[in-house]
């Protein structure tokens, strides 16, 4: 099945090479806008500010983007989140940027991430209502994806809360929500309709069986609910979203939510976060501040290595060899014929973890040190993570 699946892929890459043009809107197909074929990365305000987001925020996350190595190691989306609109919409039925946190629109801040060799993502939501309680996108997306373009973003974050009359936050226990299906094709065919080159991230949390059907709607999908600060949250996503490789790969992914490196987990915890995301092929969103990121979580995320897995183009999740007593062994095929494997401590106690692999060059992609095998004491909630280049 993965080889399969790998075949896929390279068929649908030599598509898009060859014609110029990706498949048609509407399309089952991974790769229906020819956007993201490798996992997007980048930074969304959420994480670390929740509502409280201003074009001051962005336009000093951009330029921190740049000075700290991130920019030029991928993370290319400055991502704005759920807060940055008014109340209400304009007289003629428009969405619009709060006055006060973003006081020269949207556009402008568009044009400062862009100067800076960056690019823009905002958010808005398939329901009547974003999760904040701004102005929804369901019933207006030809005018909003319109309006996104005219602005000049390049991602749109699209959430799934106020689904329908008589739906809350999370739920309609007192009404009955449109299928997701119905509400995110409208959006993702108004993004095409502008003819700008627009990622649509769908955000229904892994809802109504969302990575059996998202590869035709969207470039990317979460597979779990929002991801919280903690290792116990961390893992239990991870836990969710490792059996569904199978549904992913170049041009649309599953997304375990956005990083939570450098909110308070342990240094460990923050680096098993990373590791795991590359071996899920995950999007790298950080959720930091990062204006302020310690030199230690800017190398966590800025690790050439480590990027390279996550980013590799055969676009071949990880699957689990083993987990016996919370030890998992996990392993990726790479485009080379290399090997990525990792070794994740999930208990509370270090272990002695070790597996085989075939011959050749392993590489502790931490540590940047070579190796005849693939094994190591492994700290509680750890992760080493290795390359093997396979003897000719």
């Amino acid at each position: 099945m993965r080889l399969q699946k790998a075949a896929l892929a390279v068929c649908l890459v030599l598509t898009l090479l060859l014609t110029g043009a990706p498949p048609a809107a509407g399309s089952l197909a991974r790769g229906y806008n020819g956007l993201a074929a490798t996992p997007p990365m980048g930074w969304n305000n959420y994480n670390a500010y929740g509502l409280d987001v201003t074009a001051a925020l962005i336009e000093q996350t951009a330029d921190a983007m740049v000075s700290s190595g991130m920019r030029d190691a991928g993370y290319l989306y400055v991502n704005i989140d759920d807060g940055w609109m008014a109340a209400t919409r304009d007289a003629d039925g428009d969405l619009r940027a709060d006055p006060t946190r973003f006081p020269d629109g949207i556009a402008a801040v568009a044009d400062y991430v862009h100067a800076r060799g960056l690019k823009l993502g905002i958010y808005s939501d398939a329901g009547l209502k974003t999760c904040g309680g701004f102005p929804g996108s369901l019933g207006h997306e030809t005018a909003d994806a319109a309006k996104f373009a005219a602005w000049g973003v390049d991602y749109v974050k699209y959430d799934n809360c106020f689904a329908g009359p008589g739906c809350d936050q999370t739920s309609c226990a007192n009404g009955t929500a449109a299928p997701a299906q119905d509400r995110y094709a409208p959006m993702r065919d108004a993004l095409l309709s502008t003819g700008r080159p627009i990622v649509f991230s769908i955000c229904n949390w892994g809802t109504e069986n969302a990575a059996r059907w998202a590869a035709g709607y969207g470039n990317l999908w979460r597979t779990t609910g929002d991801i919280s600060p903690t290792y116990a949250s961390m893992l239990s996503i991870f836990q969710q979203t490792v059996g569904q490789g199978r549904y992913a790969g170049p041009y649309g992914w599953n997304d375990p939510d956005m990083l939570q490196i450098g909110n308070g987990m342990t240094a460990t915890e923050d680096r098993t976060e990373m590791s795991l995301w590359a071996m899920l092929a995950a999007p790298l969103i950080a959720g930091n501040n990062l204006a302020d990121a310690t030199p230690a979580t800017i190398a966590l995320f800025t690790n050439r290595a480590v990027i390279a897995v996550d980013q590799d183009p055969l676009g071949v999740a990880a699957t689990v060899v083993s987990a016996a007593g919370g030890l998992y062994v996990l392993t990726r095929p790479l485009a080379n014929g290399d090997v990525a494997v990792a070794l994740f401590n999930s208990t509370d106690t270090a272990a002695t973890m070790s597996t085989t692999v075939p011959a050749g060059t392993v590489t502790d992609l931490w540590t940047g040190t070579t190796a005849g095998s693939v094994g190591a004491s492994v700290p509680a909630h750890g992760t080493m993570l290795y390359r093997v280049i396979p003897s000719a």
